[in-house]
């Protein structure tokens, strides 16, 4: 048996609505775009998702959870809130990418467990 794969990811925006960033860390491996384009935080978050589960998806893996700090990125993902405004495109952006497939495993990390965000400010260290 295998352990599930966790694939972290998080979003920044500096200053808000500004310039976009996001990174994810998948087994250990950081990716990171600090050039993500102009919008909001929200925005970045649903960047960052995206992102981690298209590369989750790259990888070939099937066994996986993503992992994030942001409550209404991961509740409005997984249904349990209302999606509204610029919010929407991400959402079925995101919900495109398993159209034919089950929903990922999603869930909420407090930020001072998310591997994402620590990747995210060494990239910015650079």
């Amino acid at each position: 048996m295998t352990d599930r794969v966790k694939v972290y990811f998080d979003g920044g925006c500096r200053p808000n609505p500004g310039k976009m960033e996001y990174a994810y860390v998948i087994a250990g491996v950081a990716h990171a775009e600090l050039d993500a384009g102009i919008g909001s935080s929200m925005d970045s978050e649903w960047l960052a998702l995206i992102a981690a589960l298209k590369g989750a998806q790259a990888l070939g893996l099937t066994d996986f959870v993503l992992l994030g700090d942001s409550v209404a990125v991961i509740d409005m993902a997984n249904g349990r809130t209302k999606c509204r405004g610029d919010s929407v495109p991400h959402l079925a952006a995101f919900r495109a990418l398993f159209a034919d497939g089950a929903m990922p495993n999603l869930r909420y990390i407090k930020r001072t467990q998310n591997l994402a965000g620590i990747a995210l400010e060494r990239a910015r260290a650079r």
